[in-house]
């Protein structure tokens, strides 16, 4: 990874509201003068090197790279598999965390911004087989085509459902291109799994689940990262396997 320079980033006050929605900025001072940047503004956090590690992963303490292939290697070692000979998917691939864990066959990185792609290519260039920049919730047939060139036989996607990165059709259409029988694993806030959500995640993954789309090996709660506020943040963890297709989200 590129020697990445320290910022110095300035939280805004908590209050419920926006610890809830994730709908903060953070102050970056550069050159001697305050900008302001969305939690969400991954193209410019990506263009500065580092300050996405800095800023999740250091200052918020995020879990959750290190976790989910964790847990895919002890699935994969109680099942008797080798991780070794995995083709993998890693859906909202971003900056490559994820990729860079996962000593598989192959890794294809997939990702809706240029600007992840980049950042992963300056950062971390050996993440990735392929790293393609698409919308996966309309995918071309020449893209269907090519992902299923690499006969893909697991699926990842951490830290990038339910806030409108990944929406329900995207991650449908990236489940369906794995082979029957592949590994799955992915995280998602605990509030996008309750009967309030909006953004059609609970509804799936009860779909999944109840259908036996996904034959769930293991569903753990875990601290994700810490809020702007300092409490944490939890998510839920999937490790399965895939048993069939999903039908076309709405």
């Amino acid at each position: 990874m590129t020697t990445a320079t320290k910022y110095t980033i300035t939280l805004p006050p908590a209050d419920h509201a926006t610890v809830m929605a994730e709908q903060w900025s953070f102050q970056l001072l550069e050159d001697g003068r305050q900008t302001s940047i969305g939690a969400h503004d991954y193209a410019a956090i990506f263009r500065r090197p580092g300050l996405y590690e800095q800023l999740f992963y250091e200052r918020l303490r995020c879990t959750s790279p290190r976790l989910a292939s964790e847990a895919l290697l002890s699935a994969l070692a109680n099942d008797t598999g080798d991780v070794h000979r995995l083709r993998v998917l890693d859906l909202g691939a971003g900056n490559g965390m994820v990729g860079e864990l996962l000593p598989a066959a192959r890794v294809i990185g997939l990702d809706i911004s240029a600007d992840a792609r980049d950042a992963c290519l300056r950062d971390r260039p050996h993440a990735y087989d392929a790293y393609y920049v698409a919308d996966m919730a309309d995918p071309d047939d020449e893209l269907l085509k090519q992902l299923g060139e690499w006969e893909i036989d697991a699926f990842v996607s951490i830290s990038a459902l339910g806030f409108g990165d990944v929406p329900v059709a995207a991650f449908v259409n990236a489940y369906n291109v794995v082979a029957d029988g592949g590994w799955v694993v992915f995280n998602i806030r605990e509030n996008f799994l309750d009967a309030r959500d909006t953004s059609g995640f609970a509804e799936l993954v009860k779909e999944m689940t109840s259908t036996g789309a996904l034959r769930v090996h293991r569903m753990e709660r875990y601290r994700h990262r810490d809020s702007i506020d300092g409490d944490p943040l939890f998510y839920y963890l999937f490790v399965g396997r895939k048993a069939h297709d999903l039908g076309a989200a709405a």
